[in-house]
């Protein structure tokens, strides 16, 4: 039996999903969910964000290390809907990230767009494509695998 998921998230329900918090929460809305198949994450990118103080100094630029954590995030707000684990408190961990490019700088002022499809997905294992664009153009691609865990819950 399948659940109908929502279409999007907003940032209020990716905070129910997600465990990440500021400075680490790098997707500010999620939208297009399709349950199992695909989504898109958004990142409105502002010169505020702490790694721009070092990335570079007079010249900001998104580590593309956080591109593919934000395209990864994307993907877990995707699963939890697709699973209905909005009350599971769910973790996810990167299990691999390949073919990892790098197109074009990502600035402050940009309105990152990261289109997240399932190549594979299973209960516990799921693999990713993982596009980032900046007005219609390639910024970063990835592919990468991930797990679920659901951490114990302390007895109350």
């Amino acid at each position: 039996m399948t659940h109908a998921i929502p279409s999007e998230a907003d940032l209020a329900t990716i905070m129910k999903l997600l465990p990440h918090r500021y400075p680490f929460l790098l997707v500010d809305k999620v939208r297009d969910v399709v349950a199992r198949e695909s989504a898109v994450g958004i990142k409105n990118v502002t010169f505020n964000e702490p790694h721009f103080q070092g990335h570079f100094p007079g010249a900001p630029i998104m580590p593309g290390v956080t591109i593919i954590e934000a395209m990864a995030q994307t993907a877990a707000v995707l699963v939890c809907l697709s699973m209905g684990l909005q009350d599971r408190a769910p973790l996810v961990y990167f299990m691999s990230i390949d073919k990892a490019k790098f197109r074009r700088k990502v600035v402050p002022g940009d309105v990152l767009e990261l289109h997240v499809s399932v190549t594979r997905g299973s209960t516990r294992i799921w693999k990713f494509k993982g596009v980032a664009k900046v007005d219609g153009h390639v910024a970063a691609e990835a592919e990468f695998a991930a797990m679920i865990d659901f951490p114990s819950q302390a007895a109350e």
